[in-house]
């Protein structure tokens, strides 16, 4: 005998399938819970650990300019002259030779040719800019465009020229004279890669 079933009256149920899928919804979020909260005890862990060891190297740092401060001290005046020194011989290595030969030639006049230039200081301005005090010497036969150079100079923004002496030189055919100056010099912006060395004692020791 077949009975028929009336499935509009006795409905298919499964009750077991809302509470695996409601397992598996909160499988999923204790899951993502443990692992943020995971990953939130890592990056605490590193902020702790950085933060330690920034105490530690600014611990040191302090060490160290006290012992610097206390080296210092210590040092007898030529032994502090000689460390003012060799402060500046870097920054001469660091200086922009090829900038101040180029600033130079752009106002120096066609009858003005230098004869000496040699850094006496180079040293960091309030504003963070590189300045050098320079010995600089000209020859020239004519005085007028000696002042017209340093007119250009003291225009340019880069220089301040001051004229500290001239000397009457004769040869044989003609009678020149050398002028010398006390000159600043602050590069412009950027700077160039510095002058080989070669070039820099040649120009130091016998001009153009």
């Amino acid at each position: 005998m077949i009975t028929k079933l009336n499935l509009s009256s006795h409905p298919f149920r499964n009750r077991t399938l809302p509470y695996v899928l409601a397992l598996i919804l909160v499988a999923f979020s204790v899951a993502g819970a443990i692992f943020a909260f995971a990953t939130l005890r890592n990056i605490n862990s590193e902020n702790e650990i950085a933060k330690s060891q920034t105490q530690l190297m600014q611990s040191e740092l302090a060490e160290l300019n006290k012992k610097g401060d206390l080296v210092q001290q210590q040092l007898t005046p030529e032994e502090q002259s000689l460390l003012i020194a060799a402060h500046k011989l870097v920054a001469n290595k660091n200086f922009g030779w090829s900038r101040l030969f180029a600033d130079l030639e752009s106002v120096l006049p066609g009858s003005v040719s230098v004869s000496r230039i040699a850094v006496e200081n180079v040293y960091k301005t309030a504003d963070g800019r590189t300045q050098a005090e320079l010995d600089f010497a000209v020859l020239s036969t004519d005085y007028q465009s000696v002042l017209t150079m340093i007119e250009r100079m003291n225009g340019s923004g880069n220089f301040q020229a001051d004229l500290r002496g001239q000397d009457l030189q004769k040869s044989e055919h003609f009678s020149y004279t050398e002028y010398t100056l006390h000159l600043v010099y602050r590069p412009p912006g950027s700077y160039a890669a510095s002058a080989p060395t070669s070039d820099v004692a040649q120009t130091q020791g016998g001009g153009q």
